[in-house]
């Protein structure tokens, strides 16, 4: 028991001073208690194949999708619309929207839900995302009070009644300490989010390296040099693959990318194909074609080759709708700058063989501060020269691995994750929904509710492939969490959590009802630091119910304190999964949640001590 305790007390202080990262502490901890024979390496490891921490994984990959599909923005939009340009208005109607999910959904999964969403609207509206994204976490506590199926905790002491043979609690007992919880919660989260959190400038911190997608097309003027056209029926341009038609030699312009409608499709399914146009390309009667060039030369190709330019009828038009057009969900562009001992040096660019070899046009060409658009396959490339280079991201990636002829400029699969895939958000919010039914309803077990949502992202193309599903998993929040939860088994297997919830029970039993609720309530608030809060309830519940018995008292103020004090925990980052899911996200330390998170559970616990009992007074057994 006191090996158990030190390893526990020496690993909170190591995640206080934040000198060492948290999931490392928590590995180190977890081997000490392997080492000193006090879990069997499969207690141990038992935490890794946790529903919860295997769910967390999950909801990671569904997170991902909300934010790639671009559904966590516009879901954003609709709540940074209601709270205007008041920060106030956005944490407090922040909080009551969590708080409202929490009431149905499992902790987990309503900050799962939410995170996104918040990172989305914060990014937008120019709002530090540590701000909200703590009290966000918090609230989702707070909710799960609302309902008998909020917390797990709520059913262990509905559980402990019934087996003893006394009235269970309907779904909305909890209500109105739930509402008491999150008004208070509200309260005090607000002078205590400004003073604590949002130090670091979270815009800064997220600048990407190189240029965005949008500073590249405005520097390059891709808008004032790129036309659409619309293939008519009797276009020649459908009868022989573009390499035949010799274009660029005979009109001076380029036919960089397109754009195929297919019918048949579910509305909410992609129904535009995007293809980059090479040498083999076929274009078909209805394309929409993206081409290059003067605009006296695009306007003689469209009227030789059958085909009407769209929106833009004279040099002067500028299509206000063509910015919005452009689509980089799986074609891209990027800066590539040629070194000295580049191959390219001195070689036409027809003659370069970046299409064949790497697979991407180029489309313009910065030398000494001037642009080159037009005619670039008789231009010969010259040392310093930077190229805009259009191809997937997959190739424009790949021209990174050849460093001494050239730099790729910025990250490209970077850039193409930032890139979202809008065709998908009303797929992405379908399982989304499915997913919360699912776990509302019960129809399976939540763990595999939210593995189906996780699979069925990736398999409808809501996240580009598997491996960008695995890189919106925090594998830090993971291990954490994973590592962390057989502390709980070490603390009731060598009888420590339960000597020290017998002797402050035993100890405060003499001062009357309130005394003992009170010791009881914050006896489970401590014990959640460490241990989860179901285990606790279930430890504690037993218990509680004993001493009401044993005082003459109505047990379900007692119950109701195990319940609310072991869900009312914020006090560290492991403490809840929620609170482990935004602590990257935030940026935040230990620190940060023990000066936030201590007030705010000593003040939820003075008020409940005198809340619980309104509701639920002592009387008598």
């Amino acid at each position: 028991m006191l090996t158990t305790l030190l390893i526990l007390g020496v690993s909170a202080v190591l995640f206080v001073q934040g000198r060492i990262r948290s999931d490392l502490v928590a590995l180190c901890s977890l081997l000490c208690l392997i080492m000193f024979g006090i879990l069997s390496p499969e207690q141990a490891l038992s935490g890794f194949s946790n529903s919860i921490v295997v769910m967390m994984v999950g909801l990671f990959v569904v997170g991902g999708a909300i934010f790639r599909t671009g559904l966590a923005k516009m879901m954003g939009g609709r709540i940074m619309k209601l709270a205007g340009r008041s920060e106030l208005r956005l944490l407090v109607l922040t909080m009551l929207v969590t708080a409202g999910i929490g009431a149905f959904v499992s902790n987990t999964g309503t900050v799962a839900l939410m995170l996104p969403i918040l990172v989305s609207l914060a990014a937008d509206g120019g709002i530090q995302t540590s701000r909200l994204l703590m009290p966000m976490a918090f609230a989702s506590s707070m909710g799960g009070m609302l309902t008998l199926i909020g917390t797990p905790p709520n059913l262990v002491v509905n559980n402990q009644l019934q087996e003893a043979g006394m009235e269970g609690l309907g779904f909305f007992a909890f209500t109105p300490i739930g509402l008491v919880c999150i008004v208070t919660g509200i309260l005090v989260l607000i002078p205590l989010s400004r003073k604590f959190l949002g130090r670091h400038d979270d815009r800064a911190e997220h600048e990407a390296k190189g240029k965005s997608l949008s500073q590249l097309i405005d520097e390059y003027q891709i808008i004032n040099n790129l036309y659409r056209l619309r293939v008519l029926e009797d276009s020649p341009l459908t009868e022989h693959p573009l390499h035949d038609l010799q274009i660029p030699d005979l009109y001076r312009v380029n036919i960089v990318e397109v754009r195929r409608r297919h019918s048949g499709r579910h509305s909410f399914l992609q129904t535009v194909s995007q293809t980059m146009a090479g040498s083999d390309t076929r274009v078909a009667r209805g394309d929409v074609i993206y081409v290059m060039g003067e605009f006296e030369d695009v306007a003689r190709f469209a009227r030789e080759y059958g085909a009407e330019m769209i929106n833009r009828k004279t040099s002067e038009d500028t299509d206000s709708l063509l910015k919005s057009k452009l689509k980089f969900d799986e074609i891209g562009i990027a800066e590539m700058l040629l070194m000295r001992n580049s191959d390219l040096i001195n070689m036409p660019v027809k003659s370069s063989g970046l299409r064949a070899k790497y697979g991407v046009n180029i489309l313009a060409i910065q030398r000494d501060n001037h642009y080159i658009f037009h005619n670039l396959k008789d231009v010969k490339l010259q040392y310093g020269d930077t190229l805009l280079v259009q191809g997937t991201w997959t190739d424009i990636a790949r021209l990174s691995e050849k460093t001494f002829e050239w730099v790729v400029v910025g990250q490209p699969l970077a850039e193409a994750s930032k890139v979202t895939l809008t065709h998908k958000a009303p797929l992405t919010a379908g399982i989304m929904l499915l997913m919360i039914a699912a776990m509302v309803f019960n129809w399976v077990p939540a763990v595999a509710a939210v593995l189906i949502a996780a699979v069925l992202m990736v398999l409808c193309g809501c996240l580009r492939n598997v491996e960008e599903a695995y890189r919106t998993i925090n594998w830090e929040s993971i291990v954490l969490i994973a590592a962390m939860l057989p502390m709980s088994v070490a603390l009731e297997k060598t009888g420590a959590s339960e000597a020290i919830s017998h002797g402050l029970v035993a100890g405060l039993g003499g001062f009357g009802p309130f005394a003992l609720m009170a010791g009881v309530y914050f006896t489970a608030s401590l014990l959640t630091m460490f241990i989860s809060n179901t285990a606790t309830a279930v430890l504690l519940a037993p218990i509680a119910l004993q001493s009401s018995a044993s005082m003459g008292i109505s047990p379900y103020p007692l119950l109701l304190a195990v319940s609310v004090g072991t869900s009312m925990c914020f006090a560290s980052p492991f403490s809840t999964p929620p609170n482990a899911l935004v602590m990257p996200a935030g940026k935040y330390t230990f620190m940060d949640y023990v000066k936030v998170g201590v007030p705010l559970q000593v003040i939820m616990g003075l008020v409940m001590v005198v809340v619980i009992p309104l509701f639920f007074p002592f009387g008598k057994a």
